[in-house]
């Protein structure tokens, strides 16, 4: 007697409905624990790129015998023919980029110094990786809707100087401890874009270096004023509250509302990350108190108070 195989009956539509629905939420659950790991890589990145600029800002002192400094665009130029060259692109050669400090004559001071526009195929318009934190898609690219460049392409920064707590424009001014709120030719901390006649040194900041906020994190679609060559572009204010102008906060200010965005924020959730000046890294919280966050801004201000 011969046996009989029963055939099994393929999938029903329900049950192949079923299947996709099981997938679809095993792929949601799986979507945010991958975006979690990106953005923990990322914020890793991006604070070992803190990391190097702090670095190369005492190896800079070691070597000049003086904190790197920003040429004045006041003397020099603010346009593209200006030579008003920031201290990010003086320390090019302490950060691995000794040949393309070379290649665009960056060694020389005030008047000797190139204009933007004579190295603007070599050097102007480069991506330096270390200047670049990898959250951010807006500065994937040398952008042409930088401030007085006339349209040609501008290196990006994701990384500024902090002038201090002193601003003297826009919603948020702030006099500071000095009694001059000139903070951008003047300002009370550690960067300035026309600090090139004050030759500073980390032992000369008397809130000491574990309490001083060194380098911030800034997004170039959010700041017109923001790229690696420009004195003008290098350099932010804390007086402004961290975060400000990010999608969806209120209020919400245009890129080229320079009185209220010359400042720092970030893609990473919560707030944003800083070199200090001992040369570590930390995540400073978008919710920090602002005469707090103005204060560990000065380097001599006086305040008792550390970086939360």
């Amino acid at each position: 007697m011969s046996k009989v195989h029963k055939q099994r009956s393929a999938f029903t539509l329900i049950e192949l409905l079923v299947v996709i629905a099981i997938i679809a939420i095993l792929i949601g659950l799986l979507l945010p624990a991958v975006q979690k790991v990106r953005e923990a890589a990322a914020r890793m990145q991006c604070s070992n790129n803190l990391k190097q600029l702090g670095i190369a800002v005492h190896s800079f002192q070691d070597g000049q015998g003086r904190l790197p400094y920003n040429t004045s665009p006041n003397t020099y130029g603010y346009d593209i023919n200006g030579k008003s060259w920031s201290w990010l692109a003086k320390i090019l050669p302490y950060i691995e980029q000794d040949n393309l400090y070379k290649l665009g004559g960056l060694g020389a001071d005030g008047a000797n110094l190139p204009t933007f526009n004579s190295v603007l195929t070599t050097v102007y318009n480069q991506q330096i990786k270390t200047f670049l934190c990898p959250s951010d898609s807006s500065s994937t690219s040398a952008r042409t809707d930088r401030a007085n460049t006339g349209g040609y392409a501008c290196g990006s920064t994701n990384y500024r100087g902090v002038s201090g707590s002193n601003w003297a424009w826009g919603n948020t001014t702030n006099t500071g401890p000095t009694g001059n709120n000139n903070g951008l030719d003047a300002g009370d901390g550690m960067f300035w874009r026309h600090d090139e006649t004050r030759k500073l040194r980390l032992e000369q900041m008397q809130d000491g270096t574990s309490n001083i906020l060194m380098v911030g994190e800034d997004l170039p679609d959010r700041n017109q004023h923001c790229g690696w060559p420009n004195s003008n572009y290098a350099n932010g204010t804390c007086s402004i509250p961290l975060n400000t102008s990010l999608p969806g906060s209120t209020p919400q200010y245009g890129f080229g509302d320079w009185p209220n965005v010359y400042s720092f924020r970030s893609r990473h959730t919560g707030g944003a990350q800083f070199a200090i000046a001992d040369g570590s890294v930390r995540f400073v919280s978008a919710t920090i108190d602002l005469p707090t966050y103005r204060a560990v801004a000065t380097h001599s201000g006086g305040e008792a108070v550390s970086i939360p």
